[in-house]
């Protein structure tokens, strides 16, 4: 990566690439969620997807059971304070979005002491709380209005200071030690997230992030040309031969597929 950069310098930016293994704090004996990650029934859980495990209930659709919420580097933006202990506010942008118009308005917009900011995605009645969470578990049914409108990690940004004040980590970790059964919630990152930053996120324009590039065929063509970024989330990312071929051009028209070191990578066209 840093010899990516190096060879293809960004104009008018500065890149520092971190390495996660430099993070000496992080370790399984001060971070549980590390300690989760790394147990032997979590494995079995997602990597052992069509045979019983002593964490399945039985009727957990393959999609809860993706190998790739293994990874730290999923669950690594809930300690943005702790990788960049000087900063007081950060921009986080996924590694499937493509940013189309200038940000730096964000920069200034008042999140009201929220710390989250971010597009919600309650348009759609499967948006809401009640689809990510199980409320059937009287500690969700106590503590959330299942009605709560969902909101999308991908592009957010994080009032720093705020989240310190608040203790956010903490949160965060003491919800993932409640939900080491697996029964407060299953898939991914998005639900501790919603979970996390609950009466904390301060809703952005729409206009900020478009979503569902990567799993929606019919998105209007009109919101994601004005969207300041787009985002790939889903299963059809546009390098993928899967890929939705008319959100495709969004995203190719910035790869330099002249580039070796890309070729090698066999990315679709």
């Amino acid at each position: 990566m840093r010899m990516w950069f190096l060879v293809n310098p960004p104009v008018g930016a500065t890149i520092q690439v971190e390495n996660i293994d430099d993070f000496k704090w992080l370790n399984s004996s001060s971070c549980s969620v590390l300690r989760q990650l790394e147990s032997a029934r979590l494995q079995e859980y997602y990597f052992k997807a069509n045979h019983p495990s002593s964490l399945s209930l039985g009727s957990d659709h393959l999609k809860y059971r993706n190998p790739k919420y293994l990874s730290l580097l999923n669950h690594l933006r809930f300690y943005l304070p702790d990788v960049y202990p000087k900063l007081d506010k950060i921009l986080f942008l996924d590694d499937d979005i493509v940013v189309q118009k200038d940000l730096t308005s964000l920069w200034s917009i008042d999140l009201q002491g929220m710390v989250n900011g971010a597009v919600e995605t309650c348009k759609e009645s499967f948006h809401r709380y009640d689809k990510y969470l199980n409320f059937s578990n009287p500690i969700i049914y106590a503590n959330f209005d299942p009605n709560a409108c969902g909101w999308a990690f991908g592009m957010n940004i994080f009032d720093l200071k705020e989240w310190r004040k608040r203790n956010i980590t903490g949160i965060y970790h003491r919800w993932q030690d409640m939900n080491e059964d697996r029964t407060l919630w299953k898939l991914g990152t998005l639900p501790p997230g919603l979970i996390t930053f609950y009466n904390l996120t301060h809703p952005l324009d729409r206009g900020w992030h478009a979503l569902g590039l990567g799993y929606d065929p019919a998105l209007n063509q009109t919101a994601i040309e004005n969207a300041a970024v787009i985002h790939y989330n889903g299963n059809y990312k546009p390098w993928l031969d899967l890929a939705i071929s008319k959100y495709k051009a969004y995203w190719s028209k910035y790869v330099m597929f002249d580039n070796p070191f890309l070729r090698l990578c066999s990315i679709s066209e």
